[in-house]
């Protein structure tokens, strides 16, 4: 495989190899929906406490969030393909041993496994999108990786639900293990290698952001379930602090930073991570609410729950390409202020018709407005975001890029949770609805952020 250090002017083999990394990406991203189908039957096969089945799904999001910033940057440093190629094989080895977990304490350490596969993973794909296509072609590019990303999440709990329905909960994970291998011969065929970056890496400053990530996306996946006593809150104060001695130290660094500061030179860069921090906020936990009211108010089977779901993908597979394409035309941040309007809107009929128990067909509207939305959204903010940074900030970009993403959902997940939580009293319809109108305060900000989009200098 020769080294390449510029765009491939060969459509087909970009394209292939867009594909190829896309397995691995819808991977790692259906996880988390994929498996929690599953927990009630893994908590009755191990005899489980609820906290255990709990770390089941909070083991894979650690160590999956926490080295994000690090993965990113060792893309650049040796070489994303590289990296990618040995995320799938950790995942997919990982998945094997879930499968065959004999207990519920190796079943957590080998989701955590897995996790750490899938962080080497997630960040590739993106800095190599950016690097293999040309300036006009990146946002129908990006428009396939949106769908993928944006649809993993949903299609999760209909392909879960059907595998417990009909099989053990260990095919789950018995499932990832052919297409695992399958994905590590098409990387390995179809995705050049690019050239590295020859700095090194700053160890002091990768134990900083792993401390600073960790203790934040601990303690907020902790106070919620556990109650935020004084170690929770000491924990998340300590990640605060490392934060900030890690951007301290970022600063002083310069060009040789594993998070250059330089990336926040790039207005459209800046704006973006903004805005998809929101969209994490927003988006990823809103499928709890949503789920509780359709099995414990409106009495649906969970498999049931989980298909009113699909037009939701279908919607935002079909729409995301068509977006990429126009996001490539039109000026920035005009198809994702009208994503955020209609992401918006979504939410709100979500709280009316939940909140006043319309039942669920009325959901199917702000169900299909959701999916639409979320294609107008993920793909240009994505395209707009990264496609003007140069080749040796890809994947440092990338990783930066995703770490938002996921920080915001874990925020957004105990804050969606929290509130559920204190108005279940007043019946889940109004819990529900009500928690939906929390992520309208973030959308407005991720709307305000797309809004600063400017025409970028082309590369």
């Amino acid at each position: 495989m020769t080294t390449s250090t510029t765009p491939t002017s060969d459509a087909r083999t970009s394209w292939r190899a867009l594909l190829a990394l896309c397995v691995g990406l819808f991977l790692t991203l259906m996880d988390q929906s994929f498996v929690a189908v599953a927990l009630p039957r893994i908590r009755q096969d191990f005899d489980a406490s609820i906290n255990q089945v709990f770390w089941v799904s909070a083991a894979y999001l650690l160590t999956f969030a926490v080295p994000l910033l690090v993965t990113g940057r060792l893309g650049d440093r040796y070489g994303q393909r590289r990296m990618y190629l040995i995320g799938m094989a950790v995942f997919t080895l990982g998945a094997l041993a879930c499968a065959l977990a004999p207990s519920i304490t190796w079943l957590i350490v080998f989701r955590a496994l897995q996790g750490f596969g899938g962080s080497l993973i997630n960040p590739q794909p993106l800095a190599i999108i950016n690097r293999i296509f040309p300036y006009h072609r990146r946002g129908s590019a990006m428009g396939v990786w949106s769908a993928v990303a944006g649809s993993a999440g949903l299609f999760g709990p209909v392909l879960g639900g059907v595998i417990v329905g009909y099989f053990d909960w260990r095919w789950i994970f018995a499932l990832y293990v052919p297409i695992g291998i399958v994905s590590l011969i098409s990387v390995a065929t179809f995705v050049p290698n690019l050239a590295n970056s020859a700095s090194a890496i700053d160890a002091l400053s990768g134990l900083f952001s792993l401390l600073a990530v960790f203790g934040i996306v601990f303690a907020l996946q902790q106070g919620p379930e556990i109650g935020w006593d004084v170690l929770v809150w000491s924990i998340l104060i300590a990640g605060v602090v490392v934060l900030i001695a890690f951007l301290d130290r970022q600063r002083r660094m310069g060009d040789k930073a594993l998070m250059p500061l330089e990336l926040f030179r790039h207005r459209n860069f800046s704006y973006g991570a903004v805005s998809v921090f929101a969209l994490g906020f927003a988006v990823y936990p809103i499928q709890l609410p949503i789920m509780l009211y359709l099995q414990g108010q409106v009495g649906l089977d969970p498999e049931v729950a989980a298909l009113l779901l699909v037009p939701m993908g279908v919607l935002s597979v079909v729409l995301a390409p068509v977006a990429g394409r126009l996001t490539d035309v039109l000026k920035p941040g005009v198809l994702s202020k009208t994503g955020y309007a209609s992401l918006i809107a979504a939410m709100v009929m979500f709280a009316v018709f939940m909140g006043n128990d319309f039942g669920m067909w009325w959901l199917l509207l702000p169900i299909c407005a959701l999916g639409a939305a979320n294609a107008f959204v993920w793909s240009p903010n994505s395209t707009i975001s990264m496609r003007a940074l140069p080749g040796g900030l890809s994947g440092a970009g990338s990783g930066v890029y995703n770490t938002s993403r996921q920080v915001g959902a874990v925020i957004g997940a105990a804050a969606v949770g929290a509130v559920m939580q204190m108005l279940e009293p007043l019946g889940i319809g109004v819990a529900a609805g009500t928690a939906m109108l929390l992520p309208v305060a973030l959308l407005i900000v991720g709307f305000l952020a797309v809004s600063n989009f400017r025409p970028d200098k082309r590369p």
